[in-house]
């Protein structure tokens, strides 16, 4: 283990302490007064060309509208309401691919390490196409290839008059909050206390209850319970065909490129499952054969549990690929928001500055947050000497 040198006694500069502490100084004051002259340098060209500097605009009216938003936007609403939207949707696309390019990795992955000769060989093939294609390319391919060419509005696909799918998105129903809605989300935070106090107790005195039944009732029957005292806890507006376009419900625009990037990450994903689970020993598999376990009992109680602590660490590093990928749907009009605040919001305000300096804060943050949400996840898996 290698020890900070310290300063004792001699402060010459032929200690070797001396000089470590001094270098870290010239080091720190160089580095201060390389950014002191490009802020100096930065606010004087500023100045010059009479460019104003600041966060003011923020309240300035848009002027323009954006076509999907998850939060209330008029075009006359300001730029802070414009960063609110791009924020939503830059989450609400890579909220999506996490989930996607999770779940369809960790099915292609486990597929790769299948007996079957031909489900492997496909498996390796979906990986080998789409993780060797730039994202951007398959972007365009999904986008113009494929859901461009989605039939239109009139000869929607429908299910059951509740979604559509057409060339111009996916219609589905949207949730508002009812009166009960309060009711009724009360009612299952306490059918879910109970349920964890039958499973504490049966924990602490080793008794097995089938408690399962009564669980089920209490699910069922404390929220209907609380919708018939306090109202329906969820109204659903239903889009439906008026005109040209389907109107009400939630709309998800073909420029969100869920598809295209979830697809191109779980090939990368299903990489990382298998090397996770080729790298448990395989008498582990042995052991859990002896004692009678089937394959998926062996797979979700044995070998995932040891994989997780392999698996963790670089699918943290998929992840965040996931979200700086997703500036890339701005090549298709995704209102994200490098296509609002780096795009519209600049052009129109000029404040070069301060809408990329905003757009590349709120991409450090959101990966931050999820660096810190899997390093606490990656900590919890891991191995404790006692």
């Amino acid at each position: 283990m290698q020890h900070r040198p310290t300063v004792t006694g001699n402060f010459s500069l032929t200690n070797p302490a001396v000089r470590a502490w001094l270098y870290q100084i010239l080091a720190v004051v160089i580095l201060v007064a390389f950014v002191g002259h490009l802020v100096h340098n930065t606010l004087t060209n500023l100045n010059h060309r009479g460019i104003t500097s600041g966060f003011d605009f923020l309240n300035n009216a848009a002027g323009f509208g954006i076509v999907q938003h998850l939060t209330d936007f008029e075009q006359g609403d300001t730029y802070g309401r414009v960063f609110v939207v791009g924020l939503f949707n830059t989450l609400l696309v890579s909220a999506l691919c996490i989930v996607f390019a999770s779940i369809l990795g960790f099915i292609i992955g486990l597929s790769r390490l299948s007996e079957n000769w031909l489900l492997r060989k496909l498996s390796t093939l979906y990986i080998e196409i789409f993780r060797n294609i730039p994202p951007l390319l398959q972007i365009f391919f999904w986008y113009f290839a494929v859901l461009r060419n989605l039939p239109g509005p009139r000869q929607a696909v429908n299910a059951f008059d509740l979604a559509f799918l057409s060339n111009r998105g996916l219609y589905l129903p949207a949730p508002d909050a009812g009166s009960g809605a309060w009711a009724t989300f009360l009612a299952l935070l306490i059918a879910v206390a109970l349920f964890r106090l039958q499973r504490r107790h049966q924990l602490k005195t080793g008794q097995l209850r089938r408690s399962w039944p009564w669980i089920i009732v209490l699910l069922v029957a404390l929220p209907a319970l609380a919708q018939f005292i306090a109202g329906p806890a969820i109204a659903w507006d239903v889009p439906q065909l008026r005109g040209f376009n389907f109107r009400g419900g939630m709309a998800l625009i073909p420029e969100l490129a869920t598809l295209a990037l979830s697809v191109y990450t779980s090939a990368f994903i299903a990489e990382v499952i298998r090397s996770g689970i080729q790298s448990v020993p395989f008498g582990q598999h042995e052991a859990a054969r002896s004692l009678g376990l089937p394959n998926p009992v062996t797979l979700n109680k044995v070998i995932l549990p040891q994989a997780m602590r392999v698996i963790v660490p670089p699918l943290t590093s998929q992840y965040l690929n996931i979200v700086k990928n997703s500036s890339l749907a701005a090549a298709i009009g995704y209102p994200d928001m490098v296509s609002l605040f780096a795009g519209s919001v600049l052009n129109q305000t000029g404040q070069a500055i301060e809408t990329i300096a905003i757009t590349m804060g709120v991409y450090l943050v959101i990966s931050l947050a999820i660096s810190l949400l899997m390093n606490i996840y990656n900590k919890h898996k891991a191995l404790v000497e006692r």
